[in-house]
């Protein structure tokens, strides 16, 4: 028996980098696992590939996201895991950025863990069991200079599982939130190697991460006694960059 057997879990932004890493580790603790993500065609051969099933969602269209949590809930029975992991990440400085550029960021990254909770939640409450893990960014404690929108975005998500936290928490809902450091992803490859040479500098472990250190930690929050005591916490897989 895994320590998730029996449980129920979506996994948005599940079909490829740290959400896909979340949900093999999940299907490996013993979980009923939906990953949803933008392309249906990549959503369909990744749930394919791993054993579980996939949905199509578009975190910034409201109506995308409630037909794809009633159809995982009604693959599953219930939802009693969510993770919030679908994100995007671009390079601008803010003298350059456009409103466009700003907007679409905070909207698949911060407005679309919203949504999704949103539509999550009361299933949720309902039953009193739950929990939601958002992932967000070290970025968002720290900063970074041409990744302002980025950075903005993950700082809302780190302050929007506090105040969740503290809305459902007695009702046996938990919340909690994972801010990775610089993590080897399809993602984190869109950004100039000289950056990212830079950044690996500046890590006392003196390297980036990979999915696979980082997945443990969902596991972790999902599961029972071991995330029980978590409440509105940030936990930060993150080869040192930042040290709270």
């Amino acid at each position: 028996m895994g320590t998730l057997s029996g449980r129920c879990a979506l996994v948005v932004g599940g079909a490829g980098g740290i959400g896909g890493g979340i949900a093999e580790a999940f299907l490996a603790a013993g979980a009923t696992v939906v990953i949803a993500d933008f392309s249906e065609e990549n959503t369909t051969r990744r749930a394919d590939e791993i054993g579980c099933l996939g949905v199509a969602i578009d975190v910034t269209d409201e109506i995308s996201v409630r037909t794809a949590v009633a159809d995982a809930t009604k693959m599953m029975g219930q939802i009693d895991i969510l993770v919030n992991s679908a994100g995007i990440a671009t390079q601008s400085p803010v003298v350059d950025m456009s409103l466009d550029v700003w907007n679409e960021t905070l909207a698949v990254d911060l407005s679309g863990v919203f949504l999704v909770t949103h539509h999550v939640l009361p299933q949720m409450l309902q039953r009193g069991d739950g929990r939601i893990i958002n992932v967000a960014s070290q970025l968002g404690i720290k900063g970074a200079a041409s990744l302002s929108h980025y950075a903005a975005a993950k700082a809302g998500v780190i302050a929007f599982t506090k105040s969740l936290a503290l809305e459902v928490s007695a009702n046996g809902v938990l919340v909690n939130a994972i801010a990775p450091g610089p993590v080897y992803t399809q993602m984190v490859a869109g950004i100039d190697d000289e950056w990212k040479a830079a950044k690996a500098k500046e890590l006392p472990l003196g390297r980036f991460g990979e999915i696979e250190e980082v997945a443990p930690t969902a596991v972790l929050l999902a599961s029972s006694p071991g995330g029980n005591l978590y409440v509105g916490q940030t936990l930060g897989p993150n080869s040192g960059d930042v040290m709270p």
